[in-house]
């Protein structure tokens, strides 16, 4: 008896067909059978597998369905009834195993004894021009794990509904009556729901078992292919239909809400792409189908998903094409504002539509997504072509670009061109301005020409795609819009041309609508003979000379990359940079891995400056080099010009940690100011730093040991932050935060005169005289997905609405995550993430709120209130990362935990503030005793005053 009978099934495939077989035959599992079932192709499949089977006849058997199924189901259903094997597996034709994974799945089902054993599935999409490669939620196999039920983990359920990258007791099968639907498209969807409730058991291991081969440029669209059909659509709804009765039967509550989900997440995401290609006819069947079935699903899904994933949903099911559309261009282009946007009470919805609705006004509620806090350079907007047309040798557009929250002032000096930029980067690009422009309050309305045929002079043959883009300039910003099409007639817009190169490949520029939408324009050609010379290089490209220069270029592309790599760049680092000669009296400054000017860093540089002295100063940055010292070489971080000078810098001064692997030259000195005392377990306290190998500490280790002096503030510092990262006492330099010098000598002239200090700053921000500042600096949060957004803890347009006739609250979210502010709390409620130091915030706040941050350690100095919110302080001091002391027993001002409590401790600030006055006093006296306001002087006298000029 085989191991394992994999089922291969074929449709008129017979050319890839014997790759599918052999992958099989390959596997280093060896007593595995091939049991293909072709579904009565028209071509040679059959008669291929009979051959397979004739050359392997022990290993291989072919079988044919009397016709056509339709679908992959019937197939798979007669090779279950076929396989002879103790398990049983399914392999596409256009697909392939991995070699090993026959053996993996196999020794994993022996040992567990799982019905069920899942693999890695990955796409290897074959047009694209490496082989792009994409592993099928990966994340659920991360590591070997048995599940009871399927319900421990419903991501599972929901997103793995492959049911080729898995292996099957055929008992378990057969005792099951496991069958794929017939004639059904997504039938793996229906057969894997069904399997996975029925196991008593399920392994997943996370080996790649399988190769998904995607030919989007097929003559013959696969299924997943084929979206823009309605069968398909209909399908795939009723296959839904299907699967929610069955969890209905199970009472699988849980399971059907996940699925709920990913059907506005995923499934009516990959058809709603669609909707903008397609004619109303279409689109009102759609609707007409997707409406029935998203009146089944928990209203409760929408909050689960993407703002833009719930919105379109909604409008589909109000029918509001005139905002759907738009919409959907978001949805494909997630930067992209498709909408006017309409603010209500001091939130921001989509659209003004449908706010009388109470579930519309929750889906449509999009404040959190920040659009009115960007400026119009950082606005994507859509930009809607609406009149296009051809005259002699011209190209006439006209358009209208969405207009959101009136960020365009309808009096704005507003200027617009028109760019024509060849699709393959470092080739030309050519302007045209914009003729005119109409403002219209909810869009700017635009009119352009451009003479193509006698201004735009294409190559030929390497820049054959032209895409068009409209540049908006206002006030000195400016925005780049893409023209969407929508159904914007393009037909008979053809214009003559003359490619520099020859015209016996392209004489005509005609448009064309991108994949995603968008205008643009392809040489082509009109004449017999440019079609037979563009067949020839066709030929060519594809034949012995073509493919000669195809990887010329991919091995050029390939050496750019690696030369840019970071292998390659710590190399020219090692080998290169670090064989120069040391640049005297030359200092590389770094303030959290470059992203800021600001902190002790920046105070060290502006006390060198101050005094006069003779040094060449580099600053690194990430991002932007704006508000960076203009009188200091800036260099990009991990950029060559960074390497060299930090291998050539004869000191060296951050607050972090420059890049781990970079070796310090024995010339070179280190100062490590660091960035704030520790209440948060650090270094070698952590406990993922004690699990890791001993090689990975020693790497961490390596990076400490490149210290040559490390600031502290207090003999706390040097019990946790010296202990924890190992560094030994001659290492210590005991002077204090050079940043905090301001805040203790602004705390000596506070004393001596009486009255606390109002800086520049107030003003800066619009901050009336008659309120007093209140600053909330959390500590990080993590948080998912890429804009790391931090959640408020406490309601803020309570807080503006409370407290807002007397004080101002500065919110300063830690440098790594980001916060949203809705409208209602413009000017009670300020964002200063932005700004570089924090410094000139804690001297303009009049108290602080803070949870486990180190700013508490530097605000101590001004002794004014402190407040802290430690809403989940048993996670984070107990479950998390745990802490040096207990925050409770020692913070200078009141612990709160609940909202309530916190806002109740805001109303007694004044109180507070003498109340706990002693416990401040004994914080500075702890945690910041040789902060004494001349630890910049202090540094420059014991290693740069030998400078001076």
């Amino acid at each position: 008896m085989p191991d394992i009978s994999v089922v291969v099934i074929v449709y008129n495939d017979a050319e890839r067909l014997p790759s599918a077989v052999q992958s099989v035959l390959d596997q280093t599992l060896r007593n595995v059978e091939v049991v293909i079932v072709d579904d009565c192709s028209t071509d040679a499949s059959f008669q291929v597998a009979q051959e397979l089977a004739a050359t392997h006849s022990d290993r291989v058997r072919a079988f044919q369905l009397p016709e056509n199924s339709g679908a992959g189901g019937e197939p798979r259903n007669l090779g279950i009834q076929q396989a002879s094997g103790r398990y049983v597996m399914f392999l596409d034709s256009d697909d392939v195993l991995e070699r090993n994974a026959c053996r993996n799945l196999f020794e994993a089902a022996e040992e567990s004894g799982s019905d069920i054993v899942s693999g890695l599935c990955v796409r290897l999409h074959k047009d694209s021009r490496n082989q792009k490669r994409d592993e099928w939620y990966s994340w659920l196999y991360s590591t070997t794990r048995t599940l009871t039920s399927v319900a421990d983990l419903p991501d599972l359920f929901v997103w793995d509904t492959l049911s080729t990258n898995k292996c099957y007791r055929r008992e378990f099968l057969l005792d099951n009556d496991l069958r794929f639907p017939k004639g059904m498209y997504y039938e793996d969807l229906m057969f894997i729901a069904e399997a996975y409730l029925a196991a008593e058991s399920i392994t997943l291991i996370p080996n790649q078992v399988y190769f998904w081969h995607v030919h989007e440029q097929a003559a013959n669209k696969s299924v997943t292919n084929s979206r823009h059909e309605m069968t398909n659509f209909v399908h795939r709804l009723e296959i839904h239909r299907r699967i929610d009765a069955l969890l209905a039967e199970h009472g699988a509550d849980g399971l059907k809400f996940a699925k709920d989900v990913k059907f506005l997440k995923h499934d009516l995401v990959l058809h709603l792409r669609d909707l903008p290609f397609r004619d109303d006819a279409y689109r009102r069947e759609f609707a007409e189908l997707a409406n029935d079935y998203l009146a089944t699903l928990d209203p409760a899904a929408y909050s689960q998903v993407l703002p833009i994933q719930a919105i379109c949903a909604y409008l589909l099911q109000q029918g509001d094409w005139e905002r759907l559309i738009p919409a959907v261009d978001t949805l494909t282009h997630r930067a992209k504002i498709s909408s006017p946007l309409a603010e209500r009470d001091g939130r921001i919805y989509w659209c003004a539509e449908h706010l009388d609705d109470e579930f519309g006004r929750a889906v449509l509620d999009v404040t959190d997504l920040g659009y009115h806090d960007k400026p119009l350079n950082q606005m994507y907007l859509r930009n809607q072509l609406t009149d296009f047309s051809t005259a002699g040798q011209t190209v006439r557009m006209a358009g209208e670009i969405v207009n959101p929250l009136g960020i365009v002032p309808a009096d704005a000096q507003v200027t617009g061109n028109l760019l024509f930029t060849a699709r393959r980067r470092s080739l030309q690009s050519f302007s045209f301005p914009v003729r005119s422009l109409r403002h219209d309050g909810q869009s700017i309305h635009w009119e352009a020409e451009a003479a193509l045929t006698a201004d735009l002079r294409p190559l030929g043959i390497v820049d054959t795609v032209w895409d068009v883009r409209l540049t908006l300039e206002v006030g000195g910003k400016s925005t780049t819009t893409r023209l969407t099409v929508g159904d914007t007639d393009l037909s008979r817009g053809a214009l003559p041309v003359r490619p520099r190169l020859t015209r016996m490949v392209a004489d005509h520029l005609e448009p064309h609508v991108s994949a995603k939408g968008h205008l643009s324009f392809r040489l082509v050609t009109e004449s017999q003979t440019g079609e037979r010379v563009q067949e020839f290089i066709d030929r060519g490209l594809r034949g012995k000379p073509g493919a000669l220069a195809k990887s010329g270029y991919r091995k050029a592309k390939s050496l750019r990359k690696t030369l840019t790599s970071g292998d390659t760049k710590l190399r020219v680092y090692n080998e290169a940079f670090s064989r120069l000669p040391v640049k005297k009296r030359t200092v590389v400054f770094e303030s959290h891995m470059g992203r800021q000017y600001s902190d002790s860093p920046r105070a060290v540089y502006e006390e060198m400056r101050r005094r006069g002295l003779d040094f060449e100063a580099i600053w690194s940055y990430t991002g932007s080099p704006k508000d960076f010292p203009k009188d200091a070489t800036l260099v990009r971080r991990w950029s060559l010009p960074y390497l060299k000078a930090l291998a050539q810098a004869e000191f060296w001064v951050d607050n972090q940690g420059f890049p781990l692997k970079l070796a310090k030259r024995p010339e070179t000195t280190y100062i490590q100011t660091w960035h704030g005392s520790a209440l948060k377990r650090m270094g070698f306290d952590l406990a993922e730093l004690k699990t890791m190998t001993r090689a990975q500490q020693q790497e961490q280790q390596a990076a400490l040991d490149r210290f040559d002096r490390f600031v502290v503030r207090s003999e706390h510092d040097v019990r946790t932050l010296a202990k924890a990262f190992r560094l030994p006492e001659k290492m210590l330099l005991r002077v204090g935060y050079p940043r905090n010098d301001s805040l203790v000598r602004l705390r000596r002239r506070e004393l001596a005169e009486g009255s606390v200090e109002r800086g520049p700053l107030a003003a800066q921000l619009g901050i009336p005289a008659d309120k007093k500042v209140l600053l909330y600096a959390p500590t990080f949060r993590r948080s998912t997905g890429s804009r790391r957004q931090f959640e408020l803890p406490f309601d803020v347009a309570r807080f503006a609405e409370e407290f807002g006739d007397r004080y101002v609250l500065l919110v300063r979210a830690h440098y790594l995550n980001h916060v949203v502010l809705p409208p209602t709390v413009r000017g009670s409620v300020i964002d200063v993430s932005d700004l570089h130091d924090v410094g000139p915030i804690m001297e303009l706040a009049d108290a602080l709120i803070t949870d486990y941050s180190s700013v508490m350690f530097d605000y101590a100095l001004l002794d004014r209130p402190m407040l802290f919110f430690a809403y989940d302080y048993d996670e984070y001091a107990h479950e998390s990362r745990g802490t040096y002391f207990d925050l409770k027993e020692e913070a200078p001002g009141p612990v709160v935990t609940t909202e309530e409590e916190f806002y109740g401790a805001v109303k007694s600030l004044d109180a507070q503030a003498l109340e706990h006055a002693p416990a401040r006093r004994r914080f500075v006296d702890r945690f910041g005793e040789y902060d004494t306001g001349d630890a910049a002087q202090s540094i420059v006298d014991q290693f740069f005053v030998k400078w001076s000029r």
